[in-house]
């Protein structure tokens, strides 16, 4: 099971808004930020303040990938 954060990197940009300005507004560290650029698992806190500080769902943010077994 895999995720991409693809969907929130292109909100970003459509916002004029940089990974850093996120990181730093919401108060993420560093490695919440590394995690998704990876595609890793990140807590449905961390989703739901994007969420709330994008007025978005969490669709927006992050795309399932299902294996290919």
């Amino acid at each position: 099971m895999a995720f991409t954060y693809n969907p929130l990197w292109k909100l970003l940009i459509d916002k004029n808004i940089s990974r850093e300005e996120l990181r730093s507004a919401l108060g993420f560290s560093f490695s919440t930020m590394t995690k998704m650029t990876k595609g890793q698992f990140v807590s449905l806190e961390v989703l739901h303040r994007m969420c709330v500080y994008l007025n978005c769902q969490p669709g927006d943010l992050l795309q399932y990938i299902p294996d290919n077994d």
